[in-house]
């Protein structure tokens, strides 16, 4: 039998840290005179109560190591609970939401989507837009320490090729995560912080700076207001393409660059190939749309790359209608979302590092098609890519085929149409924030959904984030079995 004593006392201590983390917006509300402020005490006295005991209930399981069987359980029960008690203040205090809204708007944050349920966003107390803001700014954070920790031991969808670049995590994990997660959140924060002050300077006040720079550097996409990045169109469109694309670049190069170290940066082919398919897309759209509608070029040029890099990183601000851009310039930002950042970023989807493991898996099959007797080995990097690597990113894609064919057929059948169900799909299982269709309101909020969609994209969230097969080895027989 599987020992959970220490998955519950991680779980237990990261859910008492959600609940201080609820001071914060309480403060706001508190601060502005709106009495939203004791949604937020309530919630906050509850969800650290419960994280307390449950971390004091478990322990004494702690001096054991956690083996392969516990860190599954742990990623995945993390981002379970979480937006659990997540959802609380949303529930307690304005915009009072029934639970699956609360929740479907806490998993859309802590997973980074930034899908929204909310109308009337600028009418919200500050504390509810802020505690948006910090569930995906979490979340972000959350998912680089699970890439570099978690995902390489857990040999998900090939990230076994990255362990010698991240840690062993099979020893004591918390005091090795700590150390760890230190440096991550060191680049992490001076990134939020470098974001506040640019959006700042640009223009917005400080609030709005201050959500905008939590939804650009998780790439979690929540604003302030319906409008999402629309009244800052400009300068600021352009700040935030490069914080989007920074976001989304290995965190474990910007850790190397702080110890000297800029090679790798430069040299990595992740980082190269994320640029080069960033600028292909941006002159696509940007030649379609001048052939197309003689857009004017420099509006088009500021607007296409705001929306390309906001679709490629999976953040899904908007600041134009997309809907009026044509069908080829959508299919195209489509595309990219599926492909995402790369690893270990705060980036969702695919991945670019799988890409090239396809790419390079393919050419090289052709090239013994062509020469039988020939011995080429598939390589990454200069590094040649084991066959269980290989593996492991062939069945991830197959299985991200199959569960986005699986829930765009689950959401075509609560009564959603084909367009909706496609893109509710797409922006689920790749965590990108947009969705296109009948059931979408004015400002991109999905409210109009029944309820089964909403938990069908509410699991689809869940599973996109956390590499589709960290979730599905918990539902094989094998996995409880010593």
């Amino acid at each position: 039998m599987i020992d959970l004593r220490p998955v519950g006392y991680v779980i237990g201590l990261l859910v008492a840290a959600l609940g201080v983390a609820m001071v914060f917006p309480m403060l706001i509300d508190w601060a502005s005179g709106d009495d939203n402020w004791l949604a937020f005490l309530e919630s906050a006295i509850i969800t650290a109560t419960l994280g307390l005991a449950v971390a004091i209930a478990c322990a004494n399981g702690t001096a054991r190591s956690m083996n392969l069987q516990q860190i599954f359980l742990l990623t995945v029960g993390v981002w379970v609970a979480l937006p659990v008690f997540g959802a609380l203040p949303l529930m307690l205090g304005q915009p009072n939401a029934s639970f699956i809204d609360a929740l479907f708007e806490s998993v859309s944050g802590m997973t980074t989507t930034g899908t929204t349920v909310f109308e009337r966003l600028d009418d919200l107390p500050l504390g509810a837009n802020l505690w948006r803001g910090i569930l995906h700014w979490l979340g972000g954070l959350g998912i680089v320490i699970v890439a570099m920790l978690f995902l390489p031991v857990m040999k998900v969808g090939g990230m076994q090729f990255f362990k010698s670049e991240g840690f062993d995590t099979l020893g004591k994990i918390l005091p090795r995560a700590m150390d760890i997660s230190s440096a991550l959140i060191q680049v992490y924060v001076g990134m939020t912080v470098a974001c506040v002050l640019v959006f700042n300077m640009l223009g917005m006040n400080g609030f709005d700076a201050l959500m905008h720079a939590l939804g650009t550097v998780s790439t979690g996409g929540f604003s302030s207001n319906d409008a999402s990045f629309a009244p800052y169109a400009g300068a600021a469109e352009y700040a935030a393409v490069v914080f989007m694309i920074a976001a989304t670049l290995p965190f474990i190069r910007y850790v190397q660059m702080l110890h000297g170290s800029y090679v790798p940066f430069w040299r990595d082919p992740q980082i190269r190939a994320y640029l080069r398919w960033h600028a292909y897309a941006i002159v696509a759209i940007l030649g379609y749309e001048i052939v197309t509608r003689d857009a004017p070029f420099w509006a088009t040029l500021r607007e296409t790359t705001f929306n390309v890099s906001s679709s490629f990183s999976g953040t899904g601000f908007t600041s134009v209608d997309l809907t009026q851009w044509g069908t080829f310039p959508i299919l195209v930002l489509i595309i990219v979302g599926l492909i995402g950042g790369c690893t270990s970023s705060t980036g969702c989807s695919v991945k670019v590092f799988r890409y090239l493991i396809l790419f390079q898996a393919i050419k090289v099959q052709i090239r013994r098609l062509h020469s039988p007797s020939a011995v080429i080995a598939v390589r990454y990097d200069g590094k040649v890519v084991t066959q269980d690597v290989i593996d492991s990113v062939i069945l991830f894609f197959t299985m991200f085929i199959l569960t986005f064919g699986v829930l765009a057929v689950m959401l075509s059948l609560t009564g959603l149409d084909v367009r909706a169900s496609i893109t509710a799909a797409w922006t689920s299982i790749a965590n990108v924030g947009p969705v296109f269709g009948s059931g979408v309101g004015p400002t991109g909020a999905v409210i109009g959904f029944p309820e089964s969609a909403k938990w069908v994209m509410i699991v689809g969230m869940l599973v996109g984030r956390l590499e589709l097969l960290t979730v599905y080895v918990l539902l094989m027989p094998r996995f409880w079995q010593r």
